[in-house]
């Protein structure tokens, strides 16, 4: 689904959404409801730039204080590969992404990210993981990390990582693979209203991060919950 048949659908009624350099931002109206709108668009790498002009977009959304949800389209490769952007700090610009997003979070607005293509390592992480819900639509393809690069870090054999990635969803990358996680709360239908779907999904009452439970009902990650629960218990004795 292209980027212009999700802003349709999403805003029958009209939207101020424009992508300069692969960068999303703008609003629309859902319901009578004004959703902010960022992104990454055309597959495109997220660099230093990227990240700080999305993060400025975020805060200013927190600065005017409006109490709308905050849309983050995603559409991306990794981050920027580059000595450049290394040099200049990007794993900071990255973090201060992320945080902008978490602070939108804490302010009241809802965060859901809205992966329609692919995204990788840290820009999946600065972008999709770091909303409070991440949705999918069929055909999305995440990655925190390719097996390959797994196996040079991890020093274990590709062989090895393949066969616990048939057993083991955190081992694998895929769309399928991070909703048995948790991590990626639902799969939207493409042939019905993404409008409609959105508005269901605010109305969904979440109150605190749920993934970990979500991916222990699915199958993907069995000691999560119960861990989750261990630290809280011990976080509320000390």
């Amino acid at each position: 689904m292209e980027l212009a048949d999700i802003l349709a659908s999403l805003f029958p009624g009209g939207h101020e959404v424009a992508v300069t350099d692969n960068l999303i931002s703008g609003s629309g109206i859902i319901n009578a409801i004004k959703v902010h709108v960022i992104g990454i668009a055309g597959q495109s790498p997220l660099g230093c730039e990227g990240a700080l002009i999305l993060a400025g977009h975020v805060l200013e959304i927190t600065r005017k204080g409006s109490a709308g949800p905050v849309l983050v389209l995603i559409d991306s490769s990794s981050q920027r590969m580059s000595r450049r952007d290394e040099l200049l700090g990007l794993s900071e610009c990255l973090t201060h992404l992320a945080k902008t997003l978490l602070l939108a979070g804490a302010q009241g607005h809802r965060t859901i990210g809205l992966l329609y293509g692919g995204s990788a390592a840290g820009a999946f992480i600065a972008t999709a993981l770091a909303t409070g819900t991440l949705v999918a639509l069929p055909g999305a393809h995440p990655a925190v990390m390719d097996l390959p690069s797994m196996a040079r870090v991890t020093k274990l054999p590709i062989e090895v990582l393949k066969a616990k990635a048939e057993k083991t969803p955190v081992f694998a990358p895929g769309l399928e693979n991070l909703a048995q996680t948790g991590a990626i709360h639902s799969v939207w239908n493409p042939d019905q209203s993404l409008a409609e779907q959105f508005f269901a999904l605010l109305a969904e009452q979440i109150s605190h991060d749920a993934r970990d439970r979500l991916g222990e009902s699915r199958g993907g990650r069995p000691k999560a919950a119960s861990i989750a629960e261990r630290v809280e218990k011990e976080a509320s004795h000390a």
